[in-house]
């Protein structure tokens, strides 16, 4: 198959992950995926094939020389976000892309007016949504290129190459795509998520990230009556919004810079509820965020005594702090980039990966570009030819390691 025939396979699984089920996977329909991924596997011919309980694969392609190689990882994940559907996704191939708007359906239009990067594939064909559900290019053109890239080694012996092992998980998009992930069992010295954005990304430096849950009690009396008596819940919530820094917000922000980000709010006069995410690159400026935020629902407390806890939970750190001692493997990525003539963009990412959680697990895992643009939503596209890029890429990592 090629890496196109896959991804249209794999896009038809419903993967969306959820925060609500407390198991893992978090949806049966990963482990539905998991259970086609694992029979591939065998019909491969690959080894040490596993699918645990909790839907993590592993397998191994053995290495073809005698000379001592580091074992090399790969690593994808099968979930989608839950920001749109991923149920009946119906792909679509614009071939031959001529800089225009493309109809997705009769009231979703993707135009390069408000996605200028559609310009720079211009002439090569790109593979959209219908404009229901997004298109899951996020991860599972990251399966598919690693699927595509072993099957291309298998297939040409005569490129020479060390142990390399092959992990899917779960759950990435919530945020517990490492929690279960064996390390020891997966036995590489590095590995490369394959979970990044437009061709030529290539990122070792990700947020510190935490998640933020706020509790407001109020006090609810009819308002005909309320002078002196009532706490509105609500009008506390939009104080402690209003007192955090508005130009330190995701839209407002981009490069190193970081953000206090309110993902969620609901309640009624009588009680509700905030969510946060607190993102930064720098472990000094997150840690002082966090410390901005307690010292903020502090001063509520003196406005409204009582009124607001808060809990906050650090969710991953900045992957640099584990890679950099071994750059070497971010070098070999980047040298595989332009051995396949690929431009390779070195930034920060401005979110996280499963790499970020196992590089302080004891694997460092920089992440490399899978293709895709407008991941989580009815606008997501992936060109063609950028995944043809990532599986060239794959391919030369594992041949460029083992001639270091």
């Amino acid at each position: 198959m090629t890496v196109v025939d896959r991804f249209l396979k794999y896009v038809k699984f419903d993967t969306e992950s959820s925060t609500e089920t407390g198991v893992t996977p978090s949806t049966p329909g990963q482990m539905v995926l998991a259970r086609e991924l694992e029979k591939e596997l065998h019909e491969m011919g690959l080894e040490d094939i596993s699918l645990d309980d909790k839907g993590y694969i592993m397998a191994t392609l053995p290495a073809n020389t005698d000379k001592k190689i580091p074992a090399i990882g790969f690593v994808a994940h099968m979930d989608t976000s839950p920001d749109l559907t991923g149920k009946n996704v119906n792909p679509k191939i614009v071939s031959n892309y001529d800089g225009k708007d493309i109809p997705l359906n009769k009231d979703i239009t993707l135009s390069p007016v408000d996605f200028p990067e559609m310009l720079d594939y211009v002439g090569q064909d790109l593979i959209v949504t219908d404009g229901n559900t997004l298109l899951g290019a996020d991860d599972k053109a990251g399966i598919a290129e690693i699927l595509t890239a072993i099957q291309y080694l298998k297939d040409h012996p005569e490129i020479k190459h060390g142990k390399i092992r092959i992990g899917f998980t779960p759950d990435e998009e919530i945020g517990a795509g490492a929690d279960y992930f064996d390390v020891e069992k997966f036995g590489c010295e590095w590995a490369y998520t394959m979970d990044g954005g437009p061709i030529g990304e290539l990122e070792y430096e990700n947020f510190n990230a935490a998640g933020v849950k706020i509790n407001i009690q109020g006090r609810s009396v009819h308002p005909g009556y309320a002078k002196d008596k009532m706490v509105n819940a609500l009008v506390i919530a939009n104080k402690l919004a209003s007192l955090l820094p508005q130009n330190e917000r995701p839209e407002h922000t981009s490069g190193y810079e970081g953000f206090f980000h309110l993902t969620n709010i609901s309640g009624t006069v009588d009680a509700a509820t905030m969510g946060y995410i607190i993102r930064d690159h720098s472990r000094e400026i997150f840690e002082k965020r966090k410390n901005l935020m307690t010292d903020t629902i502090d001063f509520i407390n003196k406005l409204y005594p009582n009124s607001t806890t808060v809990e906050i939970k650090d969710q991953y750190y900045n992957m640099r702090e584990k890679v950099e001692p071994v750059i070497h493997v971010v070098d070999l990525a980047f040298e595989a980039m332009e051995s396949a003539g690929v431009t390779p963009i070195v930034k920060p990412i401005r979110g996280g990966t499963d790499g970020a959680r196992l590089s302080f697990m004891g694997l460092p895992c920089p992440n490399i570009f899978a293709g895709g643009h407008n991941f989580h939503g009815r606008y997501e596209f992936v060109p063609i030819q950028s995944m043809e890029k990532a599986v060239e890429v794959i391919v030369k990592i594992a041949e460029l390691a083992a001639k270091k």
